[in-house]
């Protein structure tokens, strides 16, 4: 009796592509640094803690009691899939790697699909509202006895698309203070340890960032920051803001972050392959990927939003 050999690229071989893939990409995507991750189990969540937290009081006449507040900022998972189908001749055949080319960049598409999400989210911020009801971008964000305060500033340049390094360093630093002169709702500030920042800018401005962080204008003599030890501030070119005058800079290094990424379904991938209906009837392998997930605003503290003029 004679025994058929398949040689030709197993569904095995082509999910366990997908997650090696989907675990590097994982680690490169910038999102992380961004937003706090809770696991959810059910359609929806409400998240009544953000806020401020009490500040240390000495005890005085008993406990004074922070409640959670009333209301709170409630986020709404999505489902969320992508699939990949091939001609089952072609995977028999591939020798050269090209379907698992693609499997790969399917696993690069989904690791970075927060990065879309908290983009959204980052370039509405100006009319998104944040959990206390102002827009998470805004002038006149209050609460209690921190005063008016804004997370939404003007830096005053020559050209107000086209800023130079020096320009761009100022802006930055500009946003820095905003972020860690932030006070909290008993007039505390709340990011005096503050020393890890993301400038998020859009491509427009990549040269005149890279060159504000780069030795030659962060080593200036003038620089507050020139040696580097007292802040580290990250850099990302993203190429989904549209923006034209303005660039976002986050606080990266809190228990607190930005924004929220809340998961019901981590990814999953699911195949039709050799031996299936889809197989016998159209002569095609399905990698079918499956999330159920979604982003949301967290604490407006930790971002401040940059705009030349």
């Amino acid at each position: 009796m004679s025994t058929i050999v398949n040689t030709g690229l197993s569904s095995r071989a082509v999910i366990g592509r997908f997650y090696r893939k989907l675990e590097e990409s994982a680690q490169t995507a910038w999102w992380t640094k961004l937003a706090m991750r809770f696991p959810s189990s059910q359609g929806s969540e409400t998240y009544k803690w953000l806020g401020m937290v009490p500040q240390v009081r000495e005890w005085l006449g008993g406990r004074k009691i922070r409640p959670m507040h009333a209301a709170g900022m409630t986020i709404v998972n999505k489902v969320w899939e992508s699939t990949l189908r091939v001609d089952a001749d072609e995977a028999r055949r591939d020798k050269t790697g090209q379907i698992m080319v693609r499997v790969g960049e399917l696993a690069r598409r989904v690791a970075q699909h927060p990065n879309k999400l908290i983009t959204t989210l980052t370039q509405n911020g100006a009319s998104g509202l944040a959990y206390d009801e102002e827009t998470y971008f805004s002038t006149s964000h209050a609460e209690g006895d921190s005063g008016t305060q804004s997370n939404s500033i003007n830096v005053d340049i020559a050209s107000a698309t086209a800023p130079t390094a020096e320009e761009m360093y100022k802006g930055i630093i500009k946003g820095v203070a905003q972020i860690i002169g932030f006070r909290d709702d008993t007039g505390e500030p709340m990011n005096e340890g503050a020393r890890e920042f993301l400038v998020m800018a859009p491509t427009p401005f990549l040269a005149a960032t890279l060159e504000a962080l780069s030795n030659r204008v962060m080593n200036a003599t003038d620089n507050p920051l020139a040696k580097r030890e007292p802040f580290r501030i990250d850099w990302v070119a993203n190429p989904r803001l549209t923006w034209t005058d303005k660039f976002a800079i986050f606080r990266t290094d809190g228990e607190t972050r930005p924004f929220i990424f809340q998961e019901e379904l981590p990814v999953q991938i699911h195949a039709l392959a050799e031996g299936s209906e889809l197989e016998a009837q159209e002569n095609q392998h399905q990698y079918g990927v499956k999330a159920v997930h979604e982003c949301g605003y967290g604490f407006w503290q930790d971002a401040c939003l940059v705009t030349f003029v």
